[in-house]
């Protein structure tokens, strides 16, 4: 592509000072006429760029030159190395060999500004690893074979067409083609073990109109009230919006939010403990005492 082969003259230029037009030429599989043709283009673009004929003479650049004099912006030139570092960070095709070229084009040190961790607090690399197979097999094309258990406990082998990543509502998920459910499917990444990347490899894209794994939480959601002590705050403002929350005179909080109500609602609701209390529905304070009983009934 031409505009790929003129960054990356300008590049060369830049890095090496004087080039042969055949040396590009060669470089690039192109005839030295394509080579003056983008030079001409270059120049054209007030990039200053200049030859010299004769012993040691060829294709040159002034020393001085920067790209953003000419082409990019400030602010764009920042979008792109932003860009390029958080590819970087999620460990895609190449992308430090071109920041690093960018980098040199636009006269810029490159200070990291993201840095990305898939793992919680005090684990190991296990969530990493499943991460990069998962990312490996969506760029290759490649089926993928793990054994998952549902919101239910339930434990199956599942083969799938990894199709994308999705983080929502503080939590990891896998769009794919299900082969066992002949079917669009959506996996919890924390649920999935056992990954292996398969040498099969697939050709189906990923739509939008697609089945949730998770329970169907459109149609099953509730609006959920509860009181959370004042000890709790940092699980507050960590796991809640600003416009959920209200805090009351004795300093303890008043939650309103929209939830599925399944098993994961239920296990996260008296995760809370002694610190929370729900005020709505009644149905779900009724299924919590019911649970709250046969626990203690495990230790009676």
């Amino acid at each position: 592509m031409q505009v790929n082969r003129l960054f990356e003259i300008v590049y060369i230029l830049l890095e090496k000072g004087t080039v042969k037009a055949k040396d590009l030429a060669d470089h690039f599989g192109v005839s030295v006429r394509t080579i003056y043709r983008d030079i001409d283009v270059l120049s054209t673009a007030n990039i200053p760029i200049y030859t010299n004929n004769g012993k040691g003479g060829g294709i040159s650049i002034l020393d001085s030159f920067v790209l953003d004099k000419s082409l990019i912006s400030e602010d764009e030139q920042k979008q792109i190395l932003f860009a390029l570092q958080s590819l970087e960070k999620m460990n895609l095709n190449d992308e430090q060999k071109l920041l690093d070229k960018m980098s040199t084009l636009f006269n810029k040190d490159v200070r990291s500004w993201i840095e990305i961790d898939f793992s919680s607090w005090g684990t190991d690399n296990t969530q990493n690893e499943r991460f990069n197979k998962i990312r490996e097999a969506i760029i290759n094309r490649k089926l993928i074979e793990f054994t998952y258990f549902n919101s239910y406990g339930e434990e199956n082998r599942r083969q799938v067409e990894p199709l994308q990543i999705l983080f929502k509502d503080k939590s990891w998920f896998l769009k794919a083609y299900c082969r066992l459910k002949k079917d669009y499917r959506i996996f919890k990444i924390s649920r999935i073990r056992d990954i292996q990347v398969l040498e099969q490899h697939y050709e189906r894209e990923i739509i939008e109109d697609y089945k949730e794994e998770y329970d169907n939480a459109k149609s099953n959601a509730i609006t959920l009230k509860m009181k959370i002590s004042k000890d709790m705050t940092y699980r507050v403002y960590d796991e809640f919006e600003k416009e959920n929350i209200r805090q009351i005179e004795d300093g303890d909080f008043i939650v309103e939010i929209d939830y599925p109500e399944n098993e994961w609602l239920y296990g996260y609701i008296m995760s809370f403990g002694e610190y929370a209390k729900v005020l709505s529905p009644e149905q779900v304070k009724k299924n919590i005492i019911k649970k709250l009983e046969k626990n203690l009934n495990n230790y009676l």
